[in-house]
């Protein structure tokens, strides 16, 4: 019955949608590195194989995206451990606080490390109180140190939730049966547990390198100028340079690498989701016993939080101290422009820029993704071809190619993809829609995703129950579809808002400089001098913190079976 609501063409919105604003924009970027005049000129890789700059910048973005997995992985797993084996008071509520900086914007994460360890974060303060000096004592601003940092306080909730999340279900029992067989704790574990979780583990480190390797904002402002990573390479040929030759081929090079390790984490999840003698978690979890157990879990815990709240607490307090001690005046200030100019409106024009953007963006992502959601819906794919007997094949297989389609937005970065819109759509440069056209290519795919389980768990004799009373079309989606979906579609707006209000890599391509979004206004205002500045920063970081936060305890609260997890 939806299908006569949701009829063919209806459903070609979200593939037009993506050809337009997805494949378009990377045709642009391949005709251009590939034939900038017309012809097919190669010189620009030539430049980048040949140039010891290009070369430094592609092994710095590997190998620094490397060692932030191994550190990673090495700082979550215990933690992985402790949330897949322990229940404890307070779980659900630490489980959610762990994924706000995954949530955060990598301006508010940079803004973060700013204000614990920057020249003028607390750990510098208090040195500098201790040892009697007027220079920042421990600087690792600007350093490699800084960012691996800042990278692991990023990702460690990716590395928690999926290699946690398959662990917690794997049973007990089996490395129980290898003691009992006489193998330490250690070899059970290294010989029975660790080749169940490989493929979790290997899924985990993957996702996490490809958001290492295509970071930008934390690179950008943590780094400083002498730190280049592909992703940063292209934004300074494209803002500073106008090299727009160099940065198509680089662009080029990245998305070869993101589209081939996203096909790489396809298969690995492919692998982890391979049956196996799952339990439910109730049954592999227990409650610390005894005092050995209880220490390790409260240490592990305590280390993680401090980890991951120490910056949020400290970007908030920085927010509320002035040179006076505390006050109210950097939020105060957000409604002023001391500087008078066009460049530079008020920070609260950007917290109005970035609602109304986010809003759009939210609309256009649940539009269309819902529509997609609709469209590799395998049961309605199945009423369709039921119908039409010899298209049933061809449908199922057109069916199981959309949801991957679907995703391949998130395999190419955010610069690249404001990079092509900035070459493939000249005309609508000075329009308002840029953005929030770019932002929701950015944040479909988190909308099919969080919808696509709701759909697929409606039976399907509920619609046809409601047709035979004679309900139409659009009534039965009225009242089966939509009641049932309407947890999902909470998430799936959230979702699209979170990002849109986040939003930085194709922002900073795209943005026009009189209507900055609040992450670009927040990245200008660290990049001024003064403590004004400063301090207008940490607020607005506080304001993004805080409204990206409360997106994120909508989705925890109101996410249906496993939406939300990764």
């Amino acid at each position: 019955m939806t299908t006569r609501l949701l009829n063919s063409s209806t459903k070609l919105i979200p593939l037009v949608f993506l050809g337009i604003f997805f494949f378009y924009p990377l045709a642009v970027i391949v005709g251009r590195g590939l034939a900038p005049e017309g012809a097919i000129d190669l010189s620009a890789f030539g430049q980048i194989v040949a140039s010891p700059f290009y070369v430094d910048t592609v092994w710095f973005t590997l190998w620094q995206a490397m060692v932030s997995t191994l550190l990673t992985l090495l700082a979550a797993f215990p933690a992985a451990y402790v949330f897949a084996r322990y229940t404890f008071r307070g779980k659900t509520l630490v489980r959610a606080l762990t994924t706000i900086p995954f949530v955060l914007p990598t301006v508010v994460v940079a803004a973060a490390f700013s204000a614990v360890i920057g020249p003028r974060g607390w750990i510098n303060e208090l040195l500098k109180s201790v040892l009697h000096v007027d220079y920042a004592p421990l600087d690792i601003q600007n350093t490699i140190w800084i960012i691996l940092l800042a990278h692991v306080f990023y990702n460690f909730t990716v590395v928690l939730r999926i290699v946690g999340g398959f662990w917690a279900n794997l049973d007990p029992q089996i490395e129980a049966a290898a003691r009992v067989l006489g193998a330490s704790r250690w070899r059970a574990f290294r010989e029975v547990t660790l080749p169940l979780l490989k493929p979790a583990i290997f899924a985990a480190a993957l996702l996490v390198f490809i958001f290492d390797f295509t970071s930008f904002g934390v690179i950008l402002i943590l780094g400083g100028p002498q730190f280049n990573t592909i992703e940063v390479a292209i934004y300074r040929q494209t803002q500073i340079t106008f090299n727009l030759s160099m940065a198509t081929a680089l662009a080029l090079v990245q998305l070869a690498c993101t589209f081939a390790m996203m096909w790489v984490y396809t298969r690995l999840q492919a692998r982890a989701s391979r049956p196996l003698d799952l339990r439910p978690q109730r049954l592999t979890q227990k409650q610390p016993a005894g005092r050995r157990q209880r220490l390790f879990v409260v240490t592990v815990i305590g280390s993680m939080l401090g980890l991951l709240l120490l910056p949020l607490i400290a970007l908030a307090t920085k927010s509320l101290v002035g040179d006076t001690g505390l006050t109210l005046d950097n939020y105060l200030n957000l409604a002023t422009n001391p500087r008078g100019s066009v460049l530079f409106v008020p920070p609260l024009a950007a917290v109005g820029n970035s609602l109304i953007f986010a809003a759009i963006t939210m609309v256009i992502a649940m539009t269309v993704g819902v529509l997609a959601a609709y469209a590799s819906d395998p049961q309605i794919a199945q009423i369709r071809a039921d119908a039409v007997s010899p298209l049933r094949h061809l449908r199922n297989l057109w069916t199981r190619l959309l949801e991957p389609i679907w995703m391949l937005p998130l395999g190419a970065s955010a610069v690249t993809l404001g990079f092509g819109f900035l070459i493939g759509f000249p005309n609508l440069r000075s329009s308002p829609l840029m953005l929030p056209l770019a932002h929701s290519l950015v944040a479909f795919p988190f909308v099919v995703r969080t919808i696509t389980p709701a759909l697929r768990g409606i039976r399907s004799n509920l619609r046809e129950a409601a047709a035979v009373m004679g309900a139409n079309p659009l009534r039965v989606w009225r009242e089966v579809d939509l009641p049932i979906l309407a947890r999902a579609l909470l998430v799936g707006g959230a979702f699209a808002f979170s990002v849109s209000m986040g939003e930085f890599g194709a922002t900073s391509m795209i943005v026009k400089a009189d209507a900055p979004t609040l992450p670009y206004a927040i990245y200008r205002y660290l990049s001024l001098p003064g403590s004004l500045n400063y301090g207008q920063a940490m607020a607005m970081s506080t304001v993004l913190m805080l409204t990206v936060s409360i997106g994120l305890i909508g989705i925890e609260r109101f996410r249906f079976g496993e939406v939300g997890e990764f």
